[in-house]
């Protein structure tokens, strides 16, 4: 999977995306990519290296301009790589369990094992303000923990 990473990155970028939308239809050298995009040259240069650099594209010297092509066994193995992790399923033995701890006449969610900022808490969870909260845990009305516990209660 790491082998993905330095894809994701390099196709996260809007010019990047475009430039290999482009190239799986046409072998194209930075002139006439850079002219269909409109973006210049170098730009258009940085942007192949680092689609080069990632095994996206491939540059083949026609005379004096390289042509590009784009690797498309780097985009299915990606494809592949993502189907993989979107088929991942939840542990439930690695879901947060939240309590609620009443304060100050409210009630605060909390992580018993598994707070994103730990050394932003202030000793115990129950003594964390509403925005430590909300910055550890997000402002998520319905949590899967709670579904679980009505479960585990019944």
């Amino acid at each position: 999977m790491e082998r993905l990473i330095p894809i994701f990155k390099a196709l996260s970028d809007e010019t990047r995306w475009k430039i290999v939308e482009l190239l799986l239809t046409h072998d194209l050298c930075v002139g006439a990519i850079a002219a269909r995009i409109g973006v210049s040259n170098a730009a258009i240069s940085q942007h192949m290296q680092v689609l080069r650099k990632a095994g996206i594209v491939r540059g083949e010297k026609r005379g004096y301009w390289t042509h590009y092509t784009v690797n498309r066994d780097i985009l299915e193995e990606a494809a592949r790589g993502l189907n993989l992790l979107s088929a991942q399923h939840i542990d439930p033995k690695k879901v947060c369990i939240r309590k609620t701890a009443e304060k100050e006449g409210r009630c605060n969610d909390m992580c018993e094992a598994c707070c994103m900022h730990p050394v932003e808490l202030k000793g115990k969870p129950e003594d964390c303000s509403t925005e430590q909260i909300k910055k550890c845990h997000g402002d998520v009305k319905a949590h899967p923990c709670e579904e679980k516990e009505e479960k585990d209660n019944k």
